[in-house]
């Protein structure tokens, strides 16, 4: 007797969903709003401006005629312009170095303290939380006052601080540090925190010292984080303006005005915002310059490492 097995039933293939195409794909839906507040707000000015910095326009919107690269060649030949120049490259050699160090110095020493770190925390960052007014005040009317200021009450000077041209920049540099310095402490301490700690300890156990430790674990492995502390640094400083506008106004005798007080003085009190566009992308250009140089110099550096 021949007994027939019957074939095993197979499922039937199961239907591939339909993959919606379109903007909902690539997530652009989601994105559409910030694009759009992105294009309005920062994108089209920025357009603007660098088409305004090839006419005459005044602030009324009057005047718009092409006269190519005449702003151009006017700040070039602008001795108030290289004056500002000059003085926001000074401002911003002098403020990066000891933001980046005592950033470095604060972020270690909360890092290793055991007792009450909230309290180091917030006395590091909380500065930085403050606007810029506030500063502004706080040092102007209780700080660098001549008669009653704390400076000169605890060292006995009669230093004018704010109206000596040679004192003037350390001291806007000196209120900068005391004000922004927190940011980088906060980025360094996270940095520290993220590095493994059995590389200290496997370091201890083959006889290390701190100093072996500090130089040889800690600082290459937060050479990212400073290359990106030092771009947004100086990225900040080439741009400063507050708390100088607010506490010197550029003097004494321009000492302290930087590029973009004198492109504000220019468009808004000269009534010049043709020029003053020109100015402003001179700026840019020198930013844009300098971060690429930072980047390619500190990724230099990691592949030599490396």
């Amino acid at each position: 007797m021949t007994t027939t097995v019957a074939p095993p039933v197979t499922a039937a293939p199961a239907a591939k969903p339909r993959v919606r195409r379109g903007w909902t794909q690539h997530g652009l839906v989601f994105v559409a709003p910030f694009l759009l507040i992105y294009v309005v707000f920062l994108v089209w000015p920025t357009l603007l401006g660098f088409k305004m910095s090839f006419s005459s326009v005044n602030i009324a919107g009057g005047n718009d005629h092409f006269v190519g690269f005449a702003n151009y060649a006017e700040a070039f030949a602008d001795p108030r312009m290289w004056r500002s120049l000059w003085n926001t490259l000074v401002f911003t050699v002098l403020s990066t170095i000891p933001l980046v160090l005592l950033g470095l110095v604060f972020a270690l020493l909360v890092h290793h303290l055991r007792f009450v770190q909230w309290l180091w925390r917030l006395s590091f960052f909380g500065p930085f939380l403050l606007p810029s007014a506030v500063v502004s005040i706080l040092w102007l009317q209780m700080i660098y006052p001549p008669e009653y200021g704390l400076i000169n009450g605890t060292l006995g000077t009669d230093v004018l601080w704010l109206g000596d041209p040679s004192v003037a920049m350390w001291s806007m540099v000196l209120t900068t540090v005391w004000w922004t310095v927190g940011f980088n402490f906060l980025l360094y301490l996270a940095a520290l925190q993220a590095i493994p700690r059995h590389l200290y300890e496997a370091a201890a156990i083959d006889g290390a010292t701190a100093w072996d430790r500090l130089r040889s674990i800690t600082l290459p492995l937060l050479g990212r984080t400073t290359t990106l502390i030092v771009v947004l640094q100086l990225v900040a400083s080439l741009k400063v303006f507050d708390q100088i506008y607010l506490m010197t106004g550029g003097g004494p005798q321009d000492a302290t005005r930087p590029i973009i007080e004198y492109a504000y003085d220019i468009g808004f009190t000269g009534y010049r915002t043709g020029y003053a566009s020109a100015v402003s992308y001179i700026l840019f250009a020198l930013i844009v310059i300098v971060s690429l140089a930072q980047l390619r110099l500190f990724r230099k550096r990691e592949e030599v490492a490396s």
